[in-house]
């Protein structure tokens, strides 16, 4: 997601000494948080003011996945549920103070219901993986509430962030069974290991498998929140995704997908996946059950604003540009909304041509 560049950032940039911990930069080379993971059989992760050293914020639970953390707060200490609630869509919500909040893969957003969510905080992600590079914190859209402790929430908003990366890295690291080392920049964790063999507790079982196939398409799909749009990135193989957009096909309530592209790179692998998923139809022989309707959109994005170039190369009007972004819907029901507009001029006109033939057949029986 684009970020406004007039805004506060902060960019997420990893030590170069130690891989557990990753500073919080502004733009001007100002560290303003610094995150490391802790060595402990648990998860956990802590947050440092890098001026002072004083701990803001840790957050833990039983492993980097798990559906439920725990964020504390120092000086004052709170205590704050970070939860997921999302089903097939990538969602975690935590309370603070009288207002909830949501993030929902690149935005977090207050809730109030019944009125409509408040963007309060986005990011900018690497394509495929949800891996953080900047975040920018709304305050014009915060200053509009009540909240007494702003600095607080911004500590969680940012610490569950960091979470998340965690996780992430945890599901692509299955064959990684020791723990992190402590961060040795910073003041060591109040939690040190065991110092003899035999009082350390046992090992944790193994981390499942990673998944593969259309299993791995299907958690990519959850990871990015979306369900019936389907977003082709460099992971994942095109019959990958034939096979998971024909079972998205066959359910009934499903009427129609929307196959794109993250990168102008992948406009080739979307037109490969649309035909492997007519090709699987056609082999199972649902193709001749239920036709589907394909409407093609390509360079949609909005251009952006700046001073209008002009090119004086008269052979440049005679060169084929590839699209740099395509987006095709299958569909079960025709939507003429996202037919183009000579087909609905030619559709009006042969109907008009047809009205007068038939008036004019009419005239002269008369």
């Amino acid at each position: 997601m684009s970020l406004d560049q007039n805004l506060f950032t902060l960019h997420f940039t990893p030590h170069k000494d130690n891989a557990n911990v990753i500073d919080l930069v502004d733009p001007s080379g100002t560290m303003h948080y610094r995150k490391q993971r802790v060595s402990t059989l648990e998860y956990k992760i802590e947050v440092y003011d890098p001026m002072s050293e004083s701990l803001l914020a840790t957050a833990t639970s039983p492993a980097p996945t798990s559906k439920v953390k725990t964020v504390e707060l120092y000086n004052p200490t709170s205590v704050i549920e970070l939860k997921y609630t999302g089903t097939l869509s990538f969602r975690w919500a935590f309370k603070w103070e009288s207002h909830n909040f949501e993030w929902k893969r690149e935005e977090c957003f207050m809730i109030r219901k019944p009125d409509p969510p408040v963007i309060v905080a986005v990011t900018r992600e690497t394509t495929g993986r949800l891996r953080t590079q900047s975040v920018q914190i709304l305050d014009y859209n915060l200053n509009r509430f009540d909240i007494d402790d702003r600095k607080g929430l911004e500590i969680v908003i940012l610490t569950a962030l960091l979470t998340f990366q965690d996780a992430n890295e945890a599901y692509h690291a299955p064959d990684s069974t020791s723990a992190p080392s402590s961060n040795p920049l910073s003041r060591a964790s109040s939690q040190g290991t065991p110092s003899s063999n035999e009082n350390a507790p046992p090992q944790p079982p193994p981390r499942p498998a990673p998944k593969t196939g259309i299993d791995r398409i299907t958690e990519l799909q959850a990871l990015k929140g979306e369900y019936n749009e389907i977003v082709i990135s460099d992971e994942g193989s095109i019959e990958d995704y034939g096979e998971y957009c024909n079972k998205l096909l066959q359910d009934d309530a499903m009427l129609f997908i929307t196959i794109k592209c993250s990168e102008a790179e992948h406009v080739p692998k979307v037109l490969q996946v649309v035909e492997e998923t007519k090709r699987i139809r056609h082999k199972a022989g649902l193709s001749d059950e239920e036709d589907l309707h394909q409407y093609v959109l390509y360079d949609t994005q909005e251009n952006r604003k700046g001073p209008r170039r002009i090119n004086l190369d008269d052979d440049a009007k005679n060169k084929y540009t590839p699209p740099q972004n395509l987006i095709v819907h299958l569909s079960k029901i025709s939507m003429p909304e996202l037919q183009p507009q000579g087909h609905h001029t030619r559709e009006k006109s042969s109907k008009d041509s047809k009205k007068k033939e038939d008036k004019k057949g009419w005239w002269r029986s008369s």
